[in-house]
């Protein structure tokens, strides 16, 4: 990582950044291992695990998985052609869908949320029960730092789907 303009690379202390950033690694190998094992792609097992809770919108997944809703048009796509998700629109809204599991997907999905929760609980069966729980709870308040961040950044967006000009129809 680069340090800011004027101050020595060894001025900031980033090793918890630094160990962040070996951690999204470590998820992403935990998806890609069980991905494999039901010959899916690592993208598409996290789409089916965030399904787990849930029918949710495209809008909703868009965000969950951080990608362009183009993309997530052709992910969703080939995992309904698979017969692992079903779209179905939303009551009194034509223009929005909302993504469901069909029987298929959820028996694929729990089986690979079950694998990556595993794979990540069982690094974590060494740390103290304590430390265990404030690790959760540190994750917990940067994954609602990150979503508040999110939409303040869309809520300036006019293309943003939570922009008001946006959720009132209007032209921005």
């Amino acid at each position: 990582m680069a340090a800011p303009a004027g101050t020595h690379p060894q001025a900031r202390d980033t090793r918890l950044a630094d160990t962040m950033v070996r951690l999204t690694h470590v998820v992403r190998r935990a998806f890609a291992d069980a991905s494999r094992a039901h010959d899916l792609t690592p993208v598409q097992a996290e789409l089916l695990c965030v399904l787990t809770t849930g029918r949710t919108t495209m809008t909703e997944l868009s965000h969950l998985l951080d990608i362009e809703k183009s993309s997530l048009s052709g992910l969703v796509d080939r995992a309904e052609r698979r017969g692992l998700v079903r779209r179905a629109q939303l009551p009194g809204d034509r223009r929005r869908y909302h993504v469901e599991l069909t029987r298929d997907g959820e028996r694929v999905a729990l089986a690979c949320h079950h694998e990556v929760t595993g794979r990540l609980e069982a690094l974590a069966r060494g740390l103290p029960a304590t430390s265990r729980k404030h690790l959760a709870a540190g994750m917990a308040h940067l994954i609602a730092a990150h979503e508040a961040e999110r939409l303040q950044r869309d809520a300036r967006t006019p293309s943003s789907p939570s922009h008001p000009a946006v959720q009132t129809g209007r032209d921005p």
